[in-house]
């Protein structure tokens, strides 16, 4: 089984890391490779961002279909250009907000959402919405540090964990779901260190895409998903 990572941001130092902790979740057997576009924002922080950064993502869902990849993951939370890769891939496609969020809804009564600035709450709160899981989602929490910051900042992580207790505490929830794939590194430490279960999307997402390639299942062709009129 080969499956295909994509870090709709350009930043390389990210897509690395994305690709480690894809790779880590993957079952025996599961060739895992990590790519971004050529083109397109270094982090996604906004609506214009996610906008321009869906092109580059279904180029790289383009170049798998040619590549033969079984099928793929969006490594951004705000799951930019999700619909329209699945219109374009024979395999199934799994963004990484949807499948954190719907794995931490299995672990209790209703999981926090730790993001990264305030202005991105709105989004995932649309997303839990969409994703019918906002029964769940008890809140949704910025801890203000922008997305390329998560690399660099020394208290980064420091932050991020006082986040996460923070949210524990206000909304009373069984879970954390870290809202940006910059975070994914940090899920086991901090599973340690809280005592609850912190969900990676990254990882959410590849064991849910390895699960359906091995199940032989994929998205729907006959209507909505079809391939697009153009053929691309």
């Amino acid at each position: 089984m080969k499956l295909k990572i994509i870090n709709p941001n350009t930043t390389a130092s990210m897509t690395a890391k994305i690709g480690d902790c894809a790779r880590a979740a993957a079952g025996p057997g599961v060739r895992v490779d990590a790519t971004s576009p050529r083109h397109g924002p270094p982090a996604i922080e906004s609506h214009a961002d996610a906008a321009l950064a869906v092109p580059g993502v279904l180029e790289e869902i383009a170049k798998g279909e040619a590549e033969g990849y079984d099928g793929y993951v969006i490594a951004c939370f705000g799951d930019p250009g999700l619909k329209a890769a699945r219109e374009l891939a024979r395999g199934p496609v799994v963004g990484i907000a949807e499948a954190a969020m719907r794995t931490a809804a299995y672990l209790g009564r209703g999981f926090s959402v730790v993001t990264t600035l305030s202005r991105t709450v709105g989004q995932a709160q649309d997303l839990a919405d969409e994703y019918g899981v906002s029964r769940s989602c008890l809140g949704i929490h910025a801890c203000e540090i922008p997305v390329l910051d998560l690399e660099t900042d020394p208290q980064a992580r420091a932050i991020i964990q006082q986040a996460c207790k923070d949210a524990l505490a206000s909304d009373g929830s069984d879970a954390i779901v870290l809202g940006c794939a910059g975070m994914a590194d940090l899920c086991h430490d901090l599973s340690a260190n809280l005592g609850v279960s912190v969900v990676d999307g990254v990882a959410a997402a590849t064991v849910a895409v390895e699960g359906l390639v091995r199940m032989r299942l994929t998205t729907g062709k006959l209507g909505e998903f079809a391939l697009p009129p153009s053929g691309r």
